[in-house]
Parts: C-alpha cells; sequence; structure tokens
C-alpha cells in the first residue's frame, strides 16, 4: 500500500465546450447543487485524510486566488496553458508529484472515491454500453492497461481522477522531461504521452458506476443532473441572450462553442427549432435561419 502525499488538481484550461458559462468563470467554480465543483472535491479529498492539495491554474487564474486562504491550497501557475495541452500542467506540477492524486477540476464525485492508502497507480473508469467516443481501455491479467484507443463499444473508458506511484511519477517525469521540448509534445494530452509508454509505465484501472464520477461537458448536460439552471444559467451571456431574444433561458439549448465570421469567439445555440450564433466580442446575435 501507498501513503497518498498529496493531490494535484488541473484547473488551468479554457474548458471551451462549456461556453458561454466558461468565458465568465472556469468551469472547475460553477455551482453544482449548492457547492461549488472543485471546493466540494478539495472537502473530499480531506476527508479522506489528504491535506496538502497543489492546484495549478491558468486561464483566469485570479479567480482562484481565494482557495489559498479559504481552504489552504497551495497554488501553482501554468504559464503555457494557451500554448500546450495539459502536459504543461504536469509539468508546472513536477516538484510535488510523488504518490499523488492527481485530477481535473470539474468532476463531481457523487461518492468520495479518495483514499489515505491506495494500493498501487490507476486510472478511474466508468463502463459504456454500445458504443462511445470516449478513450477506452483493456486490461492484461493483472489488470494492468495494455491498450487505449479513442473511442470504442461496451468498454471501460477513462473518467475522473488517477493515482500515481512516486515510481510511476518518476518514471513520466523522466520521460516527458526527454520529451517536453518536442513540437510533437505541445498538443498532447498527458494520457496521450502514458499511451506511447505502456510498457514502462504500469497503471491499473481502478472500476466504478457511472453514477458514481460524472462530467459535464455542455450545459445541457448539466442541466440533466441540476435542474436549477434550465431557468436559471448563472450566465450573464445566456440571460442577455434571453432579453434580448425575449424568450426563457431554458429555451436555448444545443450550446456549440465556434468561431464566427470575423474569427473572433462565439458559439451556436438553438431556441425552439431556430438556429443562432452569438459573437463574444461583439456581443450580437446572428439569426442563422
Amino acid at each position: 500500500m501507498f501513503k497518498t502525499d498529496n493531490a494535484i488538481i488541473m484547473a488551468a484550461g479554457y474548458s471551451s465546450r462549456f461556453a458561454p458559462i466558461s468565458f465568465e468563470k472556469p468551469k472547475g467554480l460553477i455551482e453544482v447543487k449548492g457547492e461549488i465543483l472543485i471546493e466540494r472535491q478539495i472537502r473530499q479529498l480531506r476527508e479522506a485524510g489528504i491535506s496538502r492539495i497543489i492546484l495549478v491554474t491558468g486561464y483566469m487564474k485570479e479567480k482562484f486566488e481565494y482557495l489559498r486562504e479559504k481552504l489552504n491550497v497551495i497554488l501553482v501557475e501554468n504559464t503555457e496553458y494557451q500554448t500546450r495541452n495539459n502536459n504543461s500542467s504536469i509539468w508546472a506540477a513536477r516538484d510535488f508529484l510523488r504518490n499523488s492524486y492527481v485530477c481535473s477540476s470539474d468532476n463531481y464525485f457523487v461518492i468520495n472515491p479518495f483514499e489515505s492508502r491506495v494500493d498501487d497507480a490507476y486510472y478511474a473508469a466508468v463502463y459504456a454500453n454500445g458504443k462511445t467516443d470516449e478513450w477506452c481501455m483493456t486490461e492484461d491479467a493483472e489488470g494492468y492497461i495494455n491498450s487505449v484507443t479513442i473511442g470504442g463499444e461496451n468498454a471501460w473508458y477513462m473518467l475522473g481522477h488517477t493515482f500515481w506511484t512516486a515510481s510511476f511519477s518518476e518514471k513520466f517525469l523522466d520521460i516527458l522531461s526527454r520529451e517536453y521540448d518536442l513540437p510533437e509534445t505541445k498538443d498532447k494530452l498527458w494520457e496521450k504521452i502514458f499511451l506511447s509508454h505502456l510498457d514502462e509505465l504500469k497503471m491499473r484501472i481502478r472500476h466504478y458506476s457511472d453514477q458514481d464520477i460524472l462530467e459535464f461537458d455542455t450545459l445541457d448536460e448539466l442541466r440533466a443532473f441540476d435542474e436549477t439552471y434550465k431557468d436559471d444559467t448563472r450566465s450573464a451571456i445566456l440571460k442577455s441572450i434571453a432579453g434580448t431574444l425575449k424568450i426563457h433561458e431554458k429555451e436555448i439549448k444545443n450550446i456549440q462553442p465556434c468561431k464566427s465570421e470575423h474569427g473572433t469567439a462565439g458559439f451556436r445555440f438553438q431556441v425552439n427549432c431556430g438556429l443562432f450564433e452569438y459573437d463574444y466580442d461583439s456581443r450580437n446575435i446572428r439569426n442563422l435561419n
């Protein structure tokens, strides 16, 4: 058994799929059923006896500052979040990686999955009945991950937290240090680096029910879990759109981030059968029907 040294929570990214709420605040700071996502996760870690928590920030980093005093977390800035994938958050937290949980700030754990002692390195997984576009894993006879494919059917797929043993951390950081400056590494998730070295990096699959670990990629998914978001999106942008179009917030659905015709950030959305586009810079709403 390995005694957990700390937890590293990655919160540096844009979460662009969660537009427009992610234009206004980091996804980890949204409220779900009366709790801030990241605060809930920190509380669960502390309840499991894990007192040292490192939060890796980047996008809207200033909005996480209150956690330093309120919950006594260590803040580490990922200065490369705009130009690199999440391997840069691992690199930013490299001095803390030991027997460590490595988590994302936007997961909602229905049941506390954290432990003060863990038997081996693992990646949390839930089972897909039927086809999925998620990262699907298979395991060898000893329970170690031996293949990962993007998309699959009737398979266990990556979702939620991971646990790294000190040995796993050391080996991964050695590989990352050698590959970090390669042009092809810049856009890689840390998981993609991991699956390129499955022979060296031994990690098990930890199986969970799909009711235990949740991730909200879109507002519609969040609404399915927390119905208060149907009438109150907590988004100034969506409230403004509802006012302009003289509709209720719950009528705004199927939001998809996109680039506007001017190349600026925006999103498309549906109201009943109509399709609209919102330009974030100009605040203009364009009817695409």
